[in-house]
Formats: C-alpha cells, structure tokens, sequence
C-alpha cells in the first residue's frame, strides 16, 4: 500500500496537469470515448476504489469486457461533465480523499466490484493502473508524451492484475468466444519483478507460482510495453522488434494466439 500510495502521488500531479490542459473536450481519444469521457471516467475509478477502501457500497457490476463497458456507459450518461477544468479540479480532490482514506485503512481485504474480496493494496494498484493506462489515452488523442515508469508499470501488474486474476472468476479476462479451443502455460518474467506462470485452459485463465515448469513458452517484459500490449493499446509487433518483448521456447507462436484470446475488463 505504501508502494502504491506513493506512485499515486507521483503520478496525479501530472495526470490532474494533463486534463486541465486539454483544448477539446470533445476530441476522439480512445474507442467511442471523446478525451472528456476519459477524464470523466477516471473520476468515477477513483470514486468507487475510494468508496471500496473506505468500506462504502461500489458499484453493481459483472467484471468483464461486456459488463464494465455497460456500468461505464451508465456512470457516464449519468454524469454530463466533460470541462478538462472541472475534472482535473475532481481527479486532485478525489486522489486526495483516496490517499486520506488509504492512509486510516486499516483492513487487510475489502470489497471490490462483483462482490470480489481484493486486499487493499489491490484497489490502490489497480486505480494507478487506470491513471496510467487513461493517461496514456488523453496523451495520445492530444499528440503529447506520457511516459510511465516501470515501477509503476510493476505496480499496476503484480499489485492490481495479478490479484484480480486470481480473486475474478477464471474466465473474466478472456473473450469465450476465441478462448475456447486455447491451451497454453507461459512462463511470464517482468523485468524488475518476479516470475510466474498464466495458464490457459479452454476459456480459463489461472496463474501458478510454479513458473517453469512445462511451458510451451518463456516471456521476458518491460512491465510498461506488456501493460500496453495487454490492455490493446499497442501490438506486439514492435515491442517485439524493439527488445521490450521477448519470447522463446517450445511453442512461441502461441504468444500472438495469447494476445487475440485476452480481453481485460
């Protein structure tokens, strides 16, 4: 929590800066969402981790693609805010009231969306994760850098991913439809980090601490190109080219396959 408190104290500065410098609320960023939905949504994240730390009711929602893009449409026809000024003033006093709130907590689990028991640290790396990932949204629509630390990135995956793939039921981060017919076990090492295992078995993905053990391939990841490439803001292809991705072993062509069958809520 200490982790994940201080990098969220790095990272809103910059992200609050962002917003507020957005010319054109209104301009295309990421899917059907205008850089004002974005910042609106962020707001909302940080409502509810807020809410779930504090031990107040979240949200109802099935976390999968589908169901967090129906709760996300609903909390954003609810609220008709999109001024970058505004938002960025909300996005300061909300992360404020997160890092107040994290700072009293003192429980070892709460409740999270779809009534999933996370610990605490989780929710505190999972809102840095939205603030990283949406950043590199607004940044993008505006033609503007957003560079993210790789301890952050570190942060966001084995403190907020890794966590909800165990605690979500084992078919929430992948698309059925394609995930069906996939079998594979993927030695996965971050770069500054650890080592495990993402087992995928006919619609399921779990993780196994054991690591090497049978693996059709290894995977060597800068934590913030792998952050990208998972979430779909980038492709593999020049991760791969640029040595932030590597892949070797028995089967390394199922890595691409492993990308098509992922879809995180």
């Amino acid at each position: 929590m200490a982790h994940a408190r201080a990098a969220l104290r790095d990272v809103v500065p910059s992200l609050v800066a962002l917003v507020r410098s957005v010319p054109d609320a209104g301009s295309a960023s990421v899917g059907t969402w205008t850089v004002g939905d974005v910042a609106a949504h962020l707001s909302h994240v940080f409502r509810f981790d807020t809410d779930a730390v504090a031990g107040r009711p979240v949200p109802q929602a099935i976390v999968t693609t589908a169901g967090m893009a129906e709760v996300n449409a609903k909390m954003l026809a609810e609220d008709g805010e999109r001024d970058p000024a505004v938002l960025a003033d909300r996005i300061g006093t909300l992360a404020n009231e997160f890092d107040d709130v994290a700072s009293r907590s003192r429980a070892a689990t709460v409740d999270w969306l779809q009534g999933t028991r996370l610990p605490t640290s989780a929710v505190a790396c999972h809102l840095l994760e939205e603030c990283l990932i949406h950043g590199h949204d607004i940044a993008r629509a505006l033609g503007r850098p957003w560079p993210i630390q790789r301890h952050h990135a570190l942060l966001a995956i084995e403190g907020a991913a890794f966590p909800l793939i165990a605690a979500l039921p084992p078919s929430a981060f992948l698309n059925q439809e394609k995930a069906g017919s996939f079998r594979a076990r993927f030695e996965l090492r971050l770069r500054g980090g650890g080592r495990t295992a993402l087992v995928f078995d006919g619609g399921s993905l779990t993780l196994d601490a054991a690591g090497a053990r049978d693996v059709d391939a290894h995977i060597s990841a800068d934590p913030s190109a792998l952050m990208l490439v998972f979430i779909g803001r980038h492709g593999i292809g020049k991760p791969l080219l640029g040595g932030k991705l590597a892949v070797w072993g028995r089967r390394p062509w199922k890595l691409t396959r492993m990308f098509t069958v992922i879809s995180p809520p």
